[in-house]
C-alpha cells in the first residue's frame, strides 16, 4: 500500500514536470501573455498604442484566460492519467 502511494507521488512529480515545460499563449489587440504550466508568466508583451487603462484591462483579461486554460489542461491531463488515492 505504501509503495502503491510513492508510486502516484512519482508519477505526480512527472506530470508536474510535464506541466512545467507547457507554454500557454493568450493575445488581444496587441497584448500579449506567455504562461506555463506552473503559473509562471514566461513573456509579455504591450501594446504601445493603447492608453494605459487599455493595457492594464488586457493584460489582467490575457492573465486570467492563461491561468483558466493551463487549469482546463491539467484537469484533464490528471483525469486522463487515473491517478487517484
Amino acid at each position: 500500500m505504501v509503495f502503491d502511494q510513492l508510486k502516484k507521488i512519482n508519477e505526480l512529480r512527472k506530470l508536474q514536470d510535464s506541466f512545467k515545460k507547457e507554454k500557454t499563449i493568450v493575445e488581444r489587440d496587441g497584448i500579449l501573455v506567455e504562461m506555463n504550466g506552473n503559473f509562471e508568466v514566461t513573456g509579455v508583451k504591450l501594446n504601445p498604442t493603447l492608453d494605459t487603462e487599455k493595457q492594464q484591462k488586457l493584460l489582467k483579461e490575457c492573465l486570467n484566460e492563461a491561468r483558466e486554460i493551463i487549469q482546463k489542461q491539467m484537469a484533464k491531463t490528471l483525469m486522463a492519467s487515473g491517478i487517484s488515492f
